[in-house]
């Protein structure tokens, strides 16, 4: 799927994107969620949080309000209607809860990318990804909201300590998970020819930085998103797994 941005330049950016999500080998259900809009530059990749409640009505929820999005609006309107989009699923997920039997927590991650002129605007919430692939190099330009990165930001585990942690699946921030809700976000300049990858931990738990970098270094969007899938399978894929990669051009 592509559209071209409009803008001043005579060489206007384009967009390419392909997305998938699988179950994988052991989840009974998938409780990942994943959206592509390219007609106004927007992606989602939400992850129900496994072990809660309907963690599937989570991020579909999520997904379904990212849906009513309107194109041709400012950057700065833009923002203002995700971020209430997102708040009032915020409140309907805690409402849910509330209302349901166990009262557990019914919440997702999120990440969520939007290219609006020259312009990357990225929000998230939780420990789902986005990399970006620039002159070949790899940078993850989220950071998790989870226990074991606080581990590392205070110094007490290494980055390769951090892999396969037993509290790996402890988050902090999620849509859902509480009253206030604090997302991160961030805006940066577009390059013609980046790359970038959505993705839920369902891959990150099977496929380090540097095998994601030699992967989206070749290939198109779609072949390259089916290899990372498909490698995440190959590797035991126990949890749900999405990943949607888009090209700049």
């Amino acid at each position: 799927m592509s559209s071209p941005i409009p803008q001043q330049s005579s060489k206007p950016l384009s967009w390419s994107s392909f997305g998938r999500t699988n179950t994988g080998k052991v989840r009974k259900h998938n409780e990942d969620s994943m959206l592509e809009r390219p007609e106004i530059g927007l992606w989602v990749v939400a992850d129900g949080m496994g072990g809660h409640d309907k963690g599937d009505v989570a991020s579909q929820m999520i997904v379904e309000h990212m849906k009513k999005m309107h194109e041709g609006v400012s950057l700065v309107k833009f923002i203002d209607d995700l971020e209430n989009r997102l708040l009032d699923v915020n409140q309907e997920l805690i409402d849910k809860a509330k209302a349901s039997p166990r009262r557990s927590t019914i919440g997702s991650t999120v990440v969520i990318m939007h290219t609006h002129d020259k312009y990357l605007l990225y929000i998230w919430a939780g420990d789902s990804r986005l990399y970006r692939l620039r002159n070949n190099q790899l940078r993850q330009i989220t950071t998790d909201h989870s226990q074991v990165e606080l581990y590392v930001e205070q110094g007490l585990i290494t980055r390769e300590e951090a892999l396969g942690h037993p509290h790996g699946n402890m988050i902090t921030r999620a849509i859902g998970a509480l009253e206030d809700l604090y997302l991160d976000m961030d805006i940066q300049e577009l390059s013609r020819a980046d790359r970038y990858l959505l993705c839920s931990d369902g891959l990150t738990k099977h496929v380090q930085d540097f095998e994601i970098q030699n992967m989206l270094r070749t290939g198109t969007a779609e072949e390259t998103c089916n290899s990372l899938i498909e490698l995440t399978l190959e590797r035991g894929a126990i949890d749900n797994v999405t990943a949607i990669v888009v090209d700049i051009e």
